[in-house]
C-alpha cells in the first residue's frame, strides 16, 4: 500500500484549522501520489460535506470524501475507474466507509495524482476564505509541493492561482497547455491556472476538463 500523505505538515496543518477552521472540525490535508506525480490538483479549502472532517471518524483525511462532483471529473481524466466512479456515485451519506475511502485515494495515487486545497481549514460552508488566509497557508502548500515534486499543477480558480503565484491570475486567458513557472526555492514547476469546476462554479467543468486532458497530451 502506498503512503499517500505528508504527514510532515499535520501538525502546523492542525495549528491554522484552530485559528481559521471550525472547532467541531478536523482539517483536511492533500492525499494521493505524493513522489513525483503527474498532476498535482490544488483547490481552495474543505468543508462539513467531506466525511473525513468529523471529529469520531478516523478515516483518512483527504479533499472531496463524500462529495461526488469532482470525481466526474476525475473519471474524465482517467484516474479513477468506471467500476469506482458509478460505486461512488450511487452511494448513500450512511453507506460511506473508512475502507472505501482509502481505496479510492490508492486508485488516485495509482494514477500517479495528488489532490490538496490551498487552505486546508475545514468551514461549515462554501463562502471563499479571504486571501490573507490563503496566504498563511503559503509556506506550508509550497513545501507540500516540494516534498511531492509534481510534473504539473493543475491551480483551480482565479483566487488560488493569483495567490500560489503571486500575481494576479485571470483564468480564462489561460488555454490549452498555456501555464507559469512557480519557483520554490531552487525548484521549479508549471502551473496551469484552470477554471473552477465544483460548488457554485459547476458550470465551468467542462472547460476544467477540456484544459486538464491538453495537459496530460504533453
Amino acid at each position: 500500500m502506498k503512503e499517500l500523505q505528508v504527514t510532515k505538515l499535520f501538525k502546523e496543518f492542525d495549528k491554522l484549522q484552530s485559528t481559521h477552521g471550525d472547532k467541531k472540525l478536523l482539517s483536511v490535508y492533500g492525499a494521493g501520489c505524493k513522489k513525483r506525480p503527474k498532476l498535482f490538483l490544488l483547490f481552495m479549502n474543505p468543508t462539513w460535506r467531506n466525511v473525513s472532517c468529523i471529529k469520531w471518524r478516523q478515516w483518512i483525511r483527504a479533499p472531496r470524501l463524500g462529495t461526488k462532483n469532482i470525481r466526474k471529473i476525475l473519471f474524465a481524466i482517467w484516474t479513477i475507474s468506471k467500476k469506482t466512479f458509478e460505486h461512488i456515485q450511487k452511494l448513500k451519506p450512511n453507506e460511506r466507509t473508512e475502507k472505501f475511502s482509502l481505496e479510492i485515494y490508492q486508485e488516485i495515487a495509482e494514477s500517479n495524482v495528488y489532490i490538496s486545497n490551498l487552505a486546508k481549514c475545514t468551514q461549515t460552508d462554501a463562502r471563499p476564505l479571504k486571501d490573507s488566509v490563503f496566504k498563511e497557508y503559503l509556506d506550508l502548500i509550497y513545501e507540500e509541493i516540494n516534498e511531492a515534486q509534481p510534473e504539473h499543477i493543475v491551480s483551480f480558480g482565479n483566487q488560488v492561482s493569483s495567490i500560489i503565484l503571486s500575481k494576479k491570475i485571470t483564468v480564462s486567458w489561460y488555454i490549452k497547455d498555456k501555464h507559469e513557472i512557480l519557483q520554490v526555492r531552487k525548484k521549479s514547476y508549471k502551473v496551469y491556472p484552470t477554471f473552477y469546476p465544483v460548488g457554485l462554479w459547476m458550470r465551468n467543468m467542462p472547460k476544467a476538463i477540456e484544459r486538464i486532458k491538453n495537459i496530460l497530451k504533453k
